[in-house]
């Protein structure tokens, strides 16, 4: 396999939220290019060795430590290794919905009687920590899509709600068909839980 001199990745849409560079054959002075908005994650021996943000930036073991203790020199300072490139997209990406599949079902507090309740809303995402995300949420997928991402977080949105509508019925004494007259109220006991 052909050493490479170069690591860039042109994303084709802002749907692909990471993605891995298909080749792990990398040489000290291998150019890494990293677009605005994107950082690339450098991975050794299945480790993270560093992040880098938006630039061009030459391998080596001044900006990677780590290497000198891996790999030896032979090579006149052309030293063949391993490695994984991800680039991990930094946009901020909005619009994104979520909703209850089927209701949620609470007792209401006054006339103690079971009502279906459903919800539904948009939230956001970018990715703050990329050296985390690759590690915690990537793993070893070649790319994570928006959708997959989105499914996860949607789930984790409607199980928190279910659990704070419940509380905040309860906990406030206000019947369920109170509920538009106490919009603002609810949504700042939901955010606090």
């Amino acid at each position: 396999m052909a050493l490479i001199d170069r690591v860039k990745y042109d994303a084709p849409s802002d749907a692909i939220l990471v993605w891995k560079f298909p080749g792990e054959e990398l040489r000290l002075g291998t150019q890494l290019i990293v677009n605005q908005s994107q950082e690339a994650v450098f991975v050794k021996g299945g480790q993270v060795a560093d992040v880098f943000g938006p630039g061009t930036h030459t391998l080596s073991t001044g900006n990677l430590p780590l290497l000198c203790k891996l790999i030896n020199l032979p090579f006149g300072g052309k030293t063949p290794f391993t490695a994984e490139v991800w680039y991990v997209n930094k946009i901020v990406k909005r619009g994104l919905k979520w909703g209850t599949k089927g209701p949620i079902q609470i007792i209401d507090p006054l006339y103690n009687f079971p009502v279906s309740v459903r919800s539904f809303g948009q939230w956001g995402l970018r990715i703050e920590d990329s050296r985390s995300f690759v590690a915690q949420i990537v793993g070893t997928l070649q790319t994570t899509e928006t959708d997959r991402i989105e499914d996860y977080f949607a789930g984790e949105i409607v199980q928190r709600l279910s659990d704070a509508l419940a509380k905040y019925f309860v906990e406030k004494n206000v019947s369920i068909f109170q509920v538009s007259a106490r919009i603002n109220e609810l949504s700042g006991f939901v955010g606090k839980t």
